[in-house]
Formats: C-alpha cells, structure tokens, sequence
C-alpha cells in the first residue's frame, strides 16, 4: 500500500544476458525511492517521496500539497535526504487537514529546537485531525504525529548530546 519516489538517473533496460534477462532499473536514484517506500510504512503514509522529486513537482505546480515529513539517513547511504508526504490536491483537502500540516510544521520546527514539550504539545494538537489514522484508514498503524509523539518522549528521557541536526538514521530497507 506504500510507495516511495524519487527523482534522478537512472539505468532503465534489459539487464543479464542473451538467456535469461529482466527488463528492471538500476541505481541510486531507484535504492532511494525503494527506501522512501520503507519509509513510508515507518510514518504510516501512503507515500513517501524525496526532496528532489518534491521541489521538482512543487516548480511545475503549485496544485499538490506536500507535507514535509523529517530529514533521514537511509540504508546503504550516508547523506540525509528531506522526505515528503503527498498529502492531496489543493482544492480537495480540507481546512482540518491543512491545518494538521501547519501544526505539525511548528511541532517539527520546536522539535529541531529540542524543545520537547512544545513539541509534544504541537503534536499531540496534529494527530486528532491527521488525514490518515489508525482504526480509521486501512494499513495504517501509526502517523507522523503519533511517530514524533514517540520521539519526543524518549527524547525528553535521553536528549541527544552535543550537536544535532534532527536526522533520522533508518536502520532497516
């Protein structure tokens, strides 16, 4: 039920040999988007998809609404990447949910601030009127808001110590 995007090159084509072959991609581009659809299951969205594909759809057109989810580090890769929900398109969704994707902003924004219980706060005020909900959506077992709901209490047990960027480091594909 999840899908993950991304955006770049790639190799597209018949791989293997004149006996036996597959038509299938290759490539970085493609290991990202098959994380962002791990990823997508991680935050309990039905789609998950990179910085790049976002800022690229967003030029085009300001039609789809684009929820920034958080900054991960996927497997196999050392450099974090911004991911993204498709939230909807602009004229179908309703006030309470583009107000869940301007609470949820300001939670994140405290949450970078390691400033845990606004954050919880925000979060908590997000995810009664987040689009996809456990008990309520098929498949879906957690959201963003619950997920960070999570982060922030084990934060505010085990703060993070020097320096911190706020990235996610997924250890599973």
């Amino acid at each position: 039920m999840a899908e993950g995007l991304n955006t770049g090159p790639a190799v597209v084509g018949n791989m293997g040999s004149s006996t036996r072959f597959n038509y299938t991609m290759m490539g970085d581009t493609v290991n990202l988007a098959a994380r962002c659809e791990s990823g997508a299951k991680t935050y309990g969205v039905y789609n998950m998809v990179t910085e790049d594909t976002e800022s690229l759809v967003s030029k085009q057109s300001n039609d789809i609404i684009f929820r920034f989810v958080d900054r991960i580090v996927v497997k196999g890769r050392s450099k974090a990447v911004g991911v993204y929900e498709i939230v909807g398109l602009r004229d179908e969704l309703s006030q309470a949910t583009l107000g869940c994707i301007e609470t949820y902003e300001k939670a994140f924004k405290k949450y970078l601030m390691k400033e845990w219980d606004e954050a919880l706060a925000l979060f908590e005020q997000s995810s009664p009127i987040e689009p996809l909900r456990p008990g309520r959506n098929l498949g879906v077992s957690i959201n963003p808001s619950l997920l960070f709901i999570k982060r922030c209490q084990y934060m505010k047990q085990n703060p993070p110590i020097g320096e911190w960027d706020g990235v996610f480091v997924m250890d599973h594909k």
